[in-house]
């Protein structure tokens, strides 16, 4: 075990939808300092459960770590989410969900306003598309349902955290496969980079 002042001094609080890319993000600039931990990508389909699942990850934390952010959005806590995380004196990253983040605030306002019916895909929603939201929407059993979930959208955006052309094919065909357009934005890691940037310290 390493000595406690070789201890990492910041935790990383993240939805599993995350992990790949913080990881990566922590890796790439060498910040070893860090530490990630993830909640389990599928709270996000209970979101009134993150609150509760964060402070949890907060307090078992403390013992181990100097500091502690949070790398949630909002995510459709509506609000209670920055509640606890007022009581319990942590930062998290701004915007109401993590495709905010990924685009900026303006970038992401600027393409609602433009084209509010945008479907977003991020890296991991690409790589899990098939179980996610084929299988997940029961679009590979009932695919009439296709027009049911998706009529109001025009196009998917897809925010492409890596330059990878196999996961943008996959996008592509993921579009395709909802009838819908397509739009291929590269963000890298958004606001995510400049956040941790600033508390690297």
């Amino acid at each position: 075990m390493s000595p406690a002042s070789e201890r990492p001094a910041t935790l990383l609080i993240c939805c599993g939808a995350l992990a790949h890319e913080m990881l990566a993000l922590v890796s790439d600039n060498d910040w070893s300092q860090m530490r990630v931990e993830c909640l389990p990508a599928k709270l996000h389909n209970t979101p009134e459960q993150i609150p509760d699942a964060v402070r949890r990850k907060i307090r078992a934390g403390r013992a181990k770590f100097d500091n502690i952010l949070v790398l949630y959005s909002d995510c459709g806590t509506g609000g209670k989410l920055d509640e606890v995380l007022t009581e319990e004196n942590v930062e998290r990253i701004g915007g109401t969900h993590c495709y905010e983040a990924y685009l900026g605030a303006a970038a992401y306002a600027a393409l609602i306003e433009a084209e509010p019916g945008s479907f977003f895909l991020t890296d991991y929603l690409v790589r899990h598309f098939d179980r996610l939201i084929l299988k997940g929407l029961g679009l590979d059993r009932f695919p009439k349902l296709r027009k049911k979930y998706f009529h109001k959208y025009k196009k998917v955006v897809y925010l492409a955290q890596s330059e990878d052309p196999d996961l943008a094919t996959k996008a592509a065909a993921a579009a395709k496969t909802l009838g819908l357009g397509f739009e291929l934005r590269n963000t890298g890691y958004g606001d995510y980079a400049g956040f941790l940037a600033a508390h690297r310290a």
